[in-house]
């Protein structure tokens, strides 16, 4: 979209990069200014795979959301899900249940921007600008309660966002409110930056340097965030490798193993 930063509420910095336009910067979106591109960029120097990685962050995003459709899932709360791009959840969930409700939850007003377009083609979908760390405050939100009954299962999703969250912001504590408010049968998916290469090692620190977040945990860290909850196969794995649509390689690049990810069922 270039700099032309006048179009945009003056809420958004443009003179930061952000995490979802440098999101919608990997998925080769347009909704991006030169200061995200930068910061991808200096990404790309240590992992020239970062567009291939966001490539496979989406695609297990529409297998897990077709697998929760396929376990009767019907209502999905998407944390941090960046900028309306291709594939999103509602796309996913509403070609396999027209009547699937979701609703998006970001901080950044330019998903709120492009979300008001969202809700006037789809009375089944909305979007709340609000941060993830509230959990509290998003349950209550009246979008929320309008469209997600939480008396019912729902799809807690958190994809690609929880390693934006520093440790001593409660990580696994926040996952836990939102599972608790949850009835059983809900779903928690989520997928996150490894710790699985000195690549990855090399990124972390351009991501805590350049964006302030970005921590890259180990596999048994984001094991972790799925304690209590029935894990389902494979586990928690790279991205590839979550029930691929067709055959993975014997040897994953240091790009596909980037990002692991896995689903668990409340019991």
């Amino acid at each position: 979209m270039g700099d032309n930063s006048e179009t945009w509420p003056a809420a958004i910095d443009t003179t930061r990069p952000s995490i979802a336009r440098a999101y919608d910067v990997v998925l080769n979106g347009k909704d991006n200014f030169e200061v995200d591109r930068a910061f991808v960029a200096e990404i790309a120097k240590v992992v020239p795979e970062i567009y291939d990685v966001a490539a496979y962050n989406r695609q297990i995003l529409g297998r897990g959301v077709r697998l929760m459709c396929a376990e009767g899932i019907t209502q999905f709360l998407d944390l941090g899900s960046g900028l309306p791009t291709v594939e999103n959840t509602h796309h996913v969930a509403q070609r396999a249940n027209p009547r699937a409700r979701v609703v998006y939850v970001d901080n950044d007003p330019m998903v709120l921007a492009h979300g008001r377009a969202l809700l006037a083609e789809n009375e089944n979908t909305a979007v709340v600008t609000s941060d993830l760390r509230d959990p509290a405050s998003i349950l209550a939100d009246p979008a929320v309660r309008t469209l997600i009954d939480l008396d019912l299962p729902v799809g807690v999703m958190l994809v690609g966002i929880l390693h934006h969250l520093h440790d001593d912001e409660d990580p696994k504590g926040i996952v836990e409110a939102y599972m608790e408010a949850v009835p059983p049968g809900s779903h928690l998916f989520v997928t996150h930056f490894c710790d699985s290469s000195q690549e990855a090692r090399d990124a972390e620190k351009k991501y805590l340097a350049l964006l302030g977040t970005g921590r890259f945990r180990t596999p048994e860290e984001i094991t972790g965030f799925f304690d209590g909850f029935e894990l389902l196969e494979p586990g928690v794995v790279p991205l590839p490798l979550w029930r691929p649509d067709g055959p993975v390689p014997d040897q994953l690049s240091v790009g596909q193993r980037l990002m692991y990810g896995g689903i668990a069922r409340k019991r």
